[in-house]
């Protein structure tokens, strides 16, 4: 009967209410917003990709661990340390954007943000869909090499960084001139952000995908490199043809009108859609032999 009444007592324990101070429920609202922050953060940075990449290893890692192969465990445990080393040497320039980013961040518009500018589901406005068509029909007819890249959700200010800061309105004409012949600013890339041009003459990562064709130049293998490693949208004006291509996942669409273009920028314009939906490359490309 004792022993009974000993369980008993054992079992109510595990089930009893734990002593919560107020400093405890202050120190567990302080690692949700950490932990929350820092999910946002590597979301909107290349990091995430890596994070998918780590949980795949660390998949096959349990799964090793519980069918006893001691020797990938042994080499799992060998190189995580090595790892965690590169991982941070790769990703230094994000980590210092992020703890810059901290120094200047407002911690109260943080935990209660305040919408101030409407419809914040719309990357942006139809006006600015509307300046960079336009732009780029232009520059096409004049046969002006153009790049623009459209950020979306990963941040670029790693290579808005390479370049030179404009932050202004967009508009057709302020786009025109930058590209134009001649121009301090027309070689490179111009990145916007939101209703806004951000940065001009920024560089890229070039594309090493050995399935682009080897007619593409310098222009087109940049505006898909940079699709490769973001999410953004990149519309490219070859120089040589003045065809509109525009890049996004690695993969690129030639020889668009005005009307696709602008297609193609309302599927980002507010929040993300269905993958099957979102960009159905390669079916209504038309031609070919198109250079920078």
């Amino acid at each position: 009967m004792g022993t009974i009444i000993e369980n008993i007592n054992e079992y109510a324990y595990f089930l009893s209410i734990p002593n919560v101070s107020l400093i405890d429920i202050v120190e567990m609202l302080i690692i949700a917003f950490t932990i929350y922050h820092i999910i946002l953060w590597v979301k909107s940075t290349r990091a995430w990709s890596l994070v998918k990449g780590i949980l795949v290893l660390f998949i096959f890692y349990m799964a090793a661990y519980i069918l006893n192969m001691s020797v990938i465990v042994w080499i799992f445990n060998k190189t995580i340390s090595i790892g965690i080393t590169a991982v941070l040497i790769v990703f230094q320039p994000e980590l210092r954007k992020a703890l810059e980013d901290l120094g200047k961040k407002n911690i109260v518009k943080s935990i209660i943000p305040f919408d101030e500018t409407g419809d914040k589901n719309r990357r942006f406005e139809d006006r600015t869909i509307n300046e960079i068509v336009k732009a780029s029909v232009e520059l096409a007819k004049a046969k002006t090499g153009a790049l623009i890249i459209i950020e979306r959700e990963i941040n670029l200010s790693e290579y808005e960084r390479t370049g030179i800061n404009i932050d202004s309105a967009i508009s057709n004409q302020l786009l025109i001139n930058i590209f134009e012949h001649n121009t301090p600013l027309h070689d490179g890339a111009v990145i916007v952000r939101g209703d806004r041009v951000v940065a001009a003459t920024c560089y890229l990562p070039l594309s090493d995908n050995l399935g682009l064709s080897k007619e593409l130049g310098t222009r087109h293998r940049a505006g898909v490199g940079i699709s490769e490693v973001s999410d953004s949208l990149t519309i490219i004006v070859s120089e040589e043809t003045g065809k509109i291509s525009v890049a996004t996942g690695g993969k690129l669409l030639r020889n668009i009108d005005g009307d696709l273009l602008k297609k193609k920028m309302k599927e980002i314009q507010g929040n993300p859609v269905d993958e099957k939906k979102r960009f159905s490359f390669g079916l209504k490309a038309r031609g070919s032999g198109e250079k920078r």
